[in-house]
């Protein structure tokens, strides 16, 4: 990995990429998203100061276990201007984040599961669809895994 000496203040983005490990493309990717800034030099350049490095690790460990992007953005709002995340921050965060997994989690076992009780033909008519109708909501009215409005309603 690239060392970067003590005494260079900012990073290109060049540099960047080649200390966190994420592509140019991610890192100007992450800026318009607005998880990431810099200030442009007068060659209109980018430059990031070195904490960015450690706002890149973040955002990059968050998507590495499913959290969105806009949740990301939402966390990094909450922490005073530019301040790189702590391992605190990170622990409050985790923990917030993991309810929203653990569902997230039930929800992929869930289908797993159901996945073999289709029959695969992509038609999604059977009576009691797991897929299209979970837990036969629409059963106790018609046949079908489609809830078509009544007429006269």
């Amino acid at each position: 990995m690239p060392q970067i000496p003590e005494k260079i203040q900012e990073l290109s983005v060049g540099q960047l990429a080649a200390r966190s490990g994420a592509a140019v493309s991610a890192l100007h990717f992450y800026e318009s998203k607005g998880l990431i800034s810099s200030r442009r030099t007068t060659g209109n350049q980018r430059r990031y100061t070195r904490d960015t490095l450690r706002r890149v690790a973040f955002v990059r460990a968050a998507q590495r276990v499913g959290i969105p992007l806009a949740t990301i953005r939402e966390a990094l709002t909450e922490l005073p201007e530019e301040r790189t995340p702590t391992r605190e921050d990170w622990a409050r965060l985790s923990e917030a984040w993991r309810a929203e997994l653990d569902e997230r989690i039930r929800q992929l076992n869930r289908l797993r599961d159901h996945l073999t009780d289709c029959i695969g033909c992509g038609c999604l008519s059977l009576d009691t669809c797991v897929l299209s109708n979970p837990d036969d909501v629409s059963g106790e009215r018609r046949a079908g895994s489609r809830l078509m409005p009544e007429r006269g309603q």
